[in-house]
């Protein structure tokens, strides 16, 4: 099955598959990949564009079309940036000390992949709806965070968090300490050493955790269904209009705001290769 190639020195042996094994299991995952992610994606966009270019972008111009990517928007650009604040602190906090419950620490960063985001919803729905634990309070101060923007966030963030803190744990826990220890050696403070030694390190394993954290925060569905109340132009995000436009059987405007989601993801994709490519020689000293 495998055959061994000895190097032109005699100090280094390597075993290679045969071509047809290579082959045939790249053309396996291609295949996977073309049926499971490419057709899909693909799919979207022909059944959007259906009808034209005009009944496309009259769907996107609907004023409960713009009103969900607005909110989509704005949802996800609070729950990230507080994502990353708590990803890097959390990664910080469980890789640079010892502490007596940091086992305890790092089981509930993972929560929110155990629990459905349907859960989740409905425990802030327990927590903060009209007779909910912190129901009366809110009402007597005029709050409302169930069927609002807040709920909507406070369910966002929950689902995403974990996403940059588990991106960086790893990749900080393999570089170690040292370079740290050495700034401080030489005098660096706590922020010094934060954004000329660990922040270089871990640049690009931040990156990618936004980038995934900010995927999940614009597509998330349960736990955002739960709590938004399907008020029509004040709390659906882009997913759960796709949701009602398919369920009143318009599919070109549901594909076509599926399709601006999907756009999203594919732009975000994008910018990361971009900077890759752009910075990644200049960049590459240290980091992921």
């Amino acid at each position: 099955m495998l055959a061994k190639a000895i190097s032109p020195d005699n100090q280094r042996v390597t075993l290679r598959d045969p071509a047809w094994v290579r082959w045939s299991v790249m053309a396996l995952a291609l295949g996977f990949l073309a049926l499971f992610v490419l057709l899909p994606l693909a799919t979207v966009f022909v059944e959007a564009l259906r009808r034209g270019l005009g009944p496309y972008f009259d769907a996107l111009a609907k004023p409960d079309a713009l009103s969900a990517i607005r909110l989509t928007l704005l949802v996800a650009g609070i729950a990230v940036p507080v994502n990353l604040v708590f990803g890097v602190v959390a990664a910080w906090t469980v890789t640079k000390f010892e502490f007596p419950g940091k086992s305890l620490l790092i089981t509930l960063i993972d929560l929110p992949f155990s629990v459905s985001p349907v859960i989740s919803g409905m425990v802030y729905v327990l927590l903060f709806g009209l007779h909910g634990w912190f129901g009366p309070w809110l009402r007597a101060h005029d709050l409302q965070i169930v069927f609002a923007v807040p709920g909507l966030v406070l369910a966002t963030m929950f689902v995403t968090f974990p996403f940059v803190a588990r991106e960086l744990i790893p990749l900080m826990q393999a570089q170690g300490t040292d370079e740290e220890e050495a700034a401080a050696s030489l005098g660096a403070g706590g922020w010094q050493i934060f954004w000329y030694v660990t922040l270089p390190n871990i640049r690009w394993g931040l990156l990618y955790g936004v980038l995934l954290c900010n995927a999940r925060a614009m597509g998330e569905f349960g736990a955002v269904s739960v709590v938004s109340g399907h008020v029509r132009g004040l709390t659906n995000t882009m997913p759960l209009h796709v949701e009602i436009l398919y369920n009143e059987y318009n599919f070109v405007a549901a594909f076509a705001v599926a399709s601006l989601l999907a756009m999203l993801a594919l732009v975000t994709l994008a910018a990361k290769s971009a900077l890759e490519w752009r910075w990644g020689d200049a960049l590459s000293g240290r980091g992921h």
